[in-house]
């Protein structure tokens, strides 16, 4: 519990160092490229790059021995048990746009693990912070616990996804059962939304095609709030992409029954 506390204090300064880089570069004029070939636009741009750059020189200068991943620039091993999982900009659409949306992600992993994780959100000067059951919003000077909403019910829950027109029709069609069921649906906040789960403010967060980096601080955040997670069928593999986010078990385990649905 002493590691975690210590790393949780470290994991913030280090989402201090990819605030300042990303805001840094916001103000520049942002060289952009297409990650992708298929003509699904995927954008990165220079702020990406240099953000993930400076947040892996400070772990390495203060854990030489922790293992990093980041999205930008890949794995490099550590001869530690903990590494840590980047991704500089989640949101570099509406990075682009110059939306508030976009966060910093950062996780803590204990064997490959998430065992902690800081949603960072630059243009709103806000951040969470889960690690055990412990949950807080840090806004300016302020600092108070993080609950989600505990909803139970589909039928009262607000729920969101990023963009329905990135899931396969299969994910769609499930996805759709969800939505008609639930009270009202938003879209488009990427890693954001489920800072909002963490603080009761929406109550359930459907994605899928999500790699380690996208994934890996949201879960100890909604995990320390009180809510739950898991694949789309109630299981905690995640390699296939698919993550549920739920203010409550009831209200995970009504969705999965609804994904699974014929």
């Amino acid at each position: 519990m002493t590691d975690l506390r210590e790393f949780a204090a470290f994991a913030e300064r280090l989402a201090d160092v990819g605030r300042r880089s990303a805001l840094h570069w916001r103000e520049q004029a942002l060289e952009t490229r297409d990650k992708r070939a298929d003509g699904a636009f995927d954008p990165v741009t220079r702020a990406d790059r240099e953000t993930e750059a400076a947040m892996r020189a400070y772990i390495e200068r203060h854990y030489p021995d922790h293992g990093i991943n980041g999205e930008e620039m890949g794995a490099v091993a550590g001869s530690s048990p903990y590494g840590w999982s980047l991704d500089p900009i989640d949101g570099t659409r509406s990075f682009l746009c110059n939306l508030p949306s976009w966060s910093i992600l950062v996780a803590l992993l204990e064997q490959e693990q998430p065992v902690l994780g800081v949603i960072d959100i630059p243009m709103l000067g806000e951040r969470l912070i889960g690690w055990a059951s412990h949950c807080w919003r840090q806004k300016g000077e302020q600092r108070a616990i993080a609950k989600a909403s505990g909803c139970r019910t589909l039928e009262q829950a607000r729920i969101s996804t990023t963009d329905p027109y990135l899931f396969s029709d299969q994910e769609r069609n499930a996805f759709d059962r969800v939505r008609r069921a639930a009270l009202l649906t938003r879209f488009g906040h990427d890693g954001f939304a489920y800072a909002r789960l963490a603080t009761g403010d929406i109550d359930l967060v459907l994605e899928s095609g999500l790699e380690p980096h996208d994934r890996n601080a949201l879960i100890p955040v909604v995990r320390a709030a009180g809510g739950a997670v898991s694949n789309w069928r109630g299981e905690h593999d995640f390699a296939d992409g698919c993550l549920v986010a739920a203010a409550s078990g009831e209200l995970l385990r009504a969705t999965v029954k609804l994904l699974q649905e014929a």
